[in-house]
């Protein structure tokens, strides 16, 4: 999974947490097939990634009851 880096360094939370956030935002862009993945000839993990760390998708954990 590639993420930008510089962004990646200064990232202060949980790293697994926001893996998984990028895999699964990557999932729903491929399925939607989202027109700035075609505009920008990214791979779709690259803008998830993006997406998470610019906050333009937020995430949150769901706790188990």
């Amino acid at each position: 999974m590639i993420f930008p880096l510089e962004q990646l360094v200064q990232f202060n939370d949980n790293i697994y947490e926001i893996t998984v956030a990028a895999s699964r935002r990557a999932y729903q862009l491929a399925k939607v097939n989202d027109p700035e993945i075609a505009a920008n000839s990214d791979k779709v993990v690259c803008v998830a990634a993006r997406q998470l760390f610019n906050h333009v998708v937020n995430y949150r954990i769901e706790e188990k009851q």
